[in-house]
């Protein structure tokens, strides 16, 4: 069983930075994809970083890309999300979240078995 705690929400000003961290992401059989999702009020879950988690693959969607870095830490089991420059309509509530294979697409949250409970990121401006 996998099980998932973020860590690092917190409120920041537009232009701001904040590190997220989720433990439990052991580079083992049962992990592949490692992901970080955000909801934000009124929408969508939406995937917005995504790795192979022991591999090269990394990917996010465009709107963070160049401002977002996601890593996983082998020795700390740990997934993080590195978020520079942050903006008002990216508050909301963060998740990380793990998959058991490599099928599905990597920001579809039902490629996703294992989440966090999430963490809150409020963007004032």
């Amino acid at each position: 069983q996998v099980h998932l705690a973020e860590s690092g929400g917190g409120s920041v000003q537009a232009g701001g930075s904040l590190t997220l961290s989720c433990a439990g992401v052991e580079d083992t059989i049962n992990v592949y994809f490692g992901a970080w999702f955000r909801q934000v009020p009124g929408k969508e879950r939406e995937g917005i970083a995504a790795m192979v988690v022991g591999g090269r693959s990394i990917m996010y969607i465009s709107s963070v890309r160049g401002r977002f870095s996601i890593a996983h830490d082998n020795a700390k089991n740990t997934l993080t999300l590195q978020m520079n420059d942050l903006q008002p309509e990216e508050s909301g509530v963060y998740y990380c979240a793990t998959s058991i294979t490599g099928h599905g697409n990597p920001f579809h949250k039902e490629t996703y078995n294992y989440w966090g409970h999430g963490t809150p990121v409020i963007v004032s401006s």
